[in-house]
């Protein structure tokens, strides 16, 4: 397939570093060296399911398509308000669309595992146009009274029209399973029968582990997928990394011994988000022009599961 759309929305409240500083024992000081981070959006009166039928308005607007052209719709979605119906359903129901659609909840790694899930619908020979929007609010997920994950995290949706083509080169997913090293549990209505012990408790994270996780799944993806689609490292126009964390950006940079204008970034004012982080990055990339035709670009993504993902991408 290939992109011939993209859209992002993002939360209006901006906090900064400071404004934590109110009821965290924390500061720029402290965040920004850690992280990368001085900013992020976060939901305060929005609805998140607005936020993704903005970003896929935006982009259906760029490709020229209309919601009935639409065959398939795919939805990253970890959290939200809502338990069912799935959050596909939700936006697709603002939006008046009608095809089918499903939710995957693949956190941060989300975009890419639904690359891979439609070039294969397409290659099926099941569709022609697909929809992938990435709808997060992992600031929902986090306690506010702890500094160390908190801080890192921000809201918004990316969206990404594809149609027929042959621009999506390669596509590498890997999984890690480990529920101890990112991990949120909430509790479920109550029954009469149920004698387990069940509690809600926010997002936990080891961070140490997940940092070199995320530093080797990248670096080991991306030059195993360069390596199988036949390109190199000097055929890369732009890697697309996950903004997760500005000090695994660069950890990632020195292994694969890249020089860092190749690799656009924006954590400073996002912060975290999921798997909506890749594709708001490409849509302002592309809305500032960086692209041209033929450009080659890497994704990579690694959250929880554990789980990774990587994809090359002609623009």
């Amino acid at each position: 397939m290939r992109i011939i759309g993209t859209g992002s929305a993002i939360p209006r409240k901006l906090v900064t570093n400071d404004m934590l500083t109110g009821f965290l024992d924390t500061s720029d000081e402290w965040i920004l060296p850690r992280t990368g981070i001085k900013s992020r959006h976060v939901i305060s009166d929005e609805n998140l399911e607005d936020l993704g039928a903005e970003a896929v308005r935006k982009a259906l607007d760029m490709s020229g398509l209309d919601v009935k052209d639409i065959d398939l719709f795919i939805v990253s979605n970890v959290v939200s308000e809502y338990i069912t119906p799935g959050m596909s359903c939700i936006v697709a129901e603002k939006l008046g669309m009608s095809c089918p659609m499903f939710d995957i909840n693949c956190a941060c790694p989300g975009f890419i595992y639904a690359l891979d899930m439609a070039e294969t619908y397409y290659k099926a020979g099941k569709v022609k146009n697909v929809v992938i929007a990435c709808i997060e609010e992992p600031s929902r997920m986090a306690s506010w009274k702890d500094r160390a994950t908190c801080v890192l995290f921000g809201d918004g949706a990316g969206a990404v029209v594809l149609t027929e083509g042959d621009n999506i080169k390669g596509t590498r997913l890997h999984a890690e399973p480990d529920s101890e090293k990112i991990w949120m549990t909430r509790t479920l209505v109550d029954t009469p029968y149920v004698t387990k012990k069940e509690e809600s408790v926010p997002m936990q994270m080891k961070g140490r582990e997940v940092f070199r996780f995320a530093v080797e799944a990248c670096t080991t993806g991306v030059e195993g997928l360069l390596k199988e689609t036949g390109y190199t490292k000097e055929d890369v126009d732009w890697y697309m990394i996950h903004q997760a964390n500005q000090r695994i950006i660069d950890s990632i940079i020195d292994l694969l011994k890249e020089p860092a204008s190749k690799f656009p970034v924006n954590i400073t004012d996002h912060g975290n988000s999921s798997s909506a982080s890749c594709p708001i990055l490409l849509d302002e990339c592309n809305r500032k022009g960086m692209f041209k035709k033929g450009d080659l670009l890497v994704f990579s993504a690694f959250g929880a599961g554990l789980l990774s993902g990587a994809a090359v991408v002609e623009w």
